[in-house]
């Protein structure tokens, strides 16, 4: 039986693998976070992979707290990269496929259409720079990878944006939301179904694929979106960036061009407020 390995399966993408992979189970999953494989521990990350010793590896853990990011630039460093090219090694010497998911904050932001995949890379944030060495280390270490990268990740698990502004609208009678950063939301059960996708097709074609849902809004438009769902009743006003300074600067438009992973894999990305109702009905059940 195969066996896949999830790194950071406590964070949003983890916990809908989770989810999913009841009906993958023909797989073995074996799914952890830092108490069960330690990815600072580089000394001995090998050694604890081998201990696995998956046919399959996705890594979703990564150091995604993008401000905290500023002031822990060494933890950004060993999480989003270091750790990275000891899992890449091990895996193409072990004969292992890898899936490891990036972002779009590996661009600085000053496109005007949706970026490809070869589109050039320009961080402007700690976590961005993080990410993109980790991206080429992941390559360089094993050029036999797929590399995923996404933005915007919402999910009915852990803290995003769709939760917070769920609560926020129910407790304020008016909100302001930055209407001048450009990109497309992920809900991560999506990006989890894509990546089981590429998983069972019968070719495995190596390279970085762009994956989020289909749409280009703001911020602000996500949130009248999430207030048009919820059918809440707070005010929601459209400010700039510069009203809301933020300890790292974000890239003011990231929309993803998804052509490469639909036609490559027939990946079906869905419209990002069919999966945002998708979510918001999960949260009200729940």
């Amino acid at each position: 039986m195969t066996k896949i390995l999830i790194t950071g399966a406590n964070g949003q993408l983890g916990s809908e693998l989770k989810v999913l992979s009841s009906k993958y189970s023909h797989f073995d999953w074996v799914f952890t976070d830092w108490q069960e494989l330690d990815l600072c521990d580089l000394k001995n990350l090998e050694h604890n992979i081998s201990i696995i010793n998956p046919q399959i590896i996705i890594n979703c853990a990564a150091h995604t707290a993008v401000d905290k990011a500023e002031s822990e630039k060494e933890l950004s460093d060993i999480l989003n990269h270091q750790s990275i090219a000891i899992i890449a090694k091990w895996s193409y010497e072990n004969n292992c496929q890898l899936i490891h998911i990036s972002t779009d904050y590996v661009f600085d932001g000053n496109s005007s259409k949706a970026l490809t995949e070869n589109a050039t890379t320009n961080p402007i944030n700690v976590y961005g720079l993080t990410k993109l060495a980790g991206e080429n280390a992941c390559l360089n270490q094993n050029p036999e990878a797929i590399i995923i990268r996404t933005s915007w990740v919402y999910s009915s698990f852990g803290n995003n944006f769709v939760k917070t502004m769920s609560r926020l609208m129910q407790e304020k009678d008016s909100l302001n939301v930055v209407n001048d950063q450009i990109g497309s939301p992920t809900y991560a059960a999506d990006l989890a179904q894509a990546i089981m996708t590429i998983i069972s097709h019968p070719n495995w074609k190596v390279g970085i694929y762009n994956f989020s849902n289909e749409g280009e809004i703001s911020w602000y438009e996500f949130a009248l979106a999430i207030k048009e769902i919820g059918g809440f009743e707070c005010k929601i006003s459209g400010i700039a960036s510069s009203n809301y300074p933020t300890p790292a600067q974000r890239p003011k438009f990231s929309l993803l061009d998804k052509t490469k992973i639909k036609t490559t894999f027939g990946v079906e990305v869905p419209e990002y407020k069919e999966s945002l109702r998708n979510c918001m009905q999960l949260l009200a059940n729940s």
